[in-house]
């Protein structure tokens, strides 16, 4: 197959209107502006709606508006737009409706910086908004994987009725790579026979909401939701392991950071004859918990070593991962600063030295 030198946000936006995706409501924030720029070209060529909203919750609210109709619907923003989304996500999630939305960490917090960061892992990965739900978080580490997991996030948003997440720091969103069109495996996908789409010819209405007045309602759809989780934490947990049979210190990073942790890696083993593993969470929610345990029970593994660009989130899920079997230390950038290769390097060494 031949390779295409695409812009991250502009291949998320394309892969967005392949997998289907009808509706886009959107705002402009840097850094994934690209994103809605792309989408107001070429929707409405292909048979698409797009919208530029007044504000990030009327575009999340016009998001679960067509959603409630059956269609493929998308938004996309950048940490404090996303915080601004919030409300609506609940509100989907609570009233079982599908869609996908992209955020492009940008640093904060508050307006912060326009530069990358991971720093909202925890609004990702707890729910931002209110009440008890989850939604399916994907990260990829390169465009080719923003690509693939966008695409695939419309059919699993289908399949649980859920909003699905994709969330790339801003180097993924900026930067240029080559990249490869395939057809992404499909799923067993069932009828939208809840979609409100007019009553043609039906007796009942079709009404969505996620309001529930009688608390014994409201708990027993809790429930509901709380099974559906749990299939999500069964079926749908993914990780990737580079180095991990005989190691002495495993790295855990996800997104830019790993890509860095690779490098490091090689440069370990060269030159401070020290062997590292690399455990890349895909899914940051469901997790990858089970795994990493089973890995930092490994006698050969001294010590397990997190990287992020914030100060230390997807290091709480590391942490009750591991449980106390091995040392957990952190090294992170935060505020849009990128961890560099040779600070990884040096800090590896410096743990490893702690540890003996």
């Amino acid at each position: 197959m031949q390779k295409e030198l695409w812009k991250g946000n502009e291949a998320i936006a394309e892969a967005a209107i392949r997998a289907g995706c009808k509706c886009f409501f959107g705002y402009p924030i840097t850094p994934q502006n690209e994103i809605p720029e792309y989408m107001s070209m070429r929707m409405p060529k292909t048979g698409g709606v797009f919208v530029q909203s007044e504000s990030e919750v009327a575009a999340i609210n016009m998001v679960y508006g067509a959603a409630a109709t059956g269609v493929r619907a998308m938004t996309s923003s950048s940490s404090p737009g996303v915080s601004l989304k919030q409300e609506g996500i609940s509100y989907m999630a609570g009233a079982e409706l599908p869609a996908v939305v992209v955020n492009v960490m940008r640093g904060g917090p508050g307006l912060g910086s326009i530069q990358p960061s991971q720093s909202d892992y925890f609004q990702a990965t707890r729910g931002g908004g209110n009440g008890d739900y989850r939604t399916i978080v994907l990260a990829p580490c390169n465009i080719q994987e923003a690509v693939d997991f966008t695409q695939e996030a419309f059919d699993l948003a289908d399949y649980y009725r859920n909003p699905v997440v994709i969330l790339a720091d801003g180097m993924i969103g900026q930067m240029m790579e080559p990249i490869v069109w395939h057809e992404i495996p499909k799923r067993q996908l069932p009828e939208k026979d809840w979609a409100a789409s007019g009553r043609q010819g039906r007796k009942e209405n079709r009404f969505i909401t996620s309001l529930l007045i009688d608390a014994r309602v409201c708990e027993d759809h809790n429930l509901h939701l709380a099974e559906k989780y749990s299939r999500m934490e069964r079926d749908e947990v993914r990780w990737e392991e580079s180095g991990t049979e005989d190691c002495d210190v495993l790295i855990v990073a996800y997104g830019t950071p790993s890509r860095i942790a690779m490098s490091a890696m090689e440069v370990l083993e060269k030159e401070k004859n020290i062997k590292a593993g690399l455990f890349r969470p895909i899914t940051l929610w469901p997790f990858p918990g089970d795994r990493l345990r089973e890995l930092s029970e490994r006698e050969n593994i001294k010590a397990v070593f997190v990287v992020e660009m914030s100060l230390g989130q997807m290091l709480d899920d590391v942490r009750l991962a591991v449980n106390g079997k091995k040392q957990v230390k952190f090294f992170g950038r935060t505020g849009g600063s990128i961890p560099a290769l040779d600070e990884i390097v040096n800090a590896v060494g410096n743990v490893l030295k702690e540890v003996k």
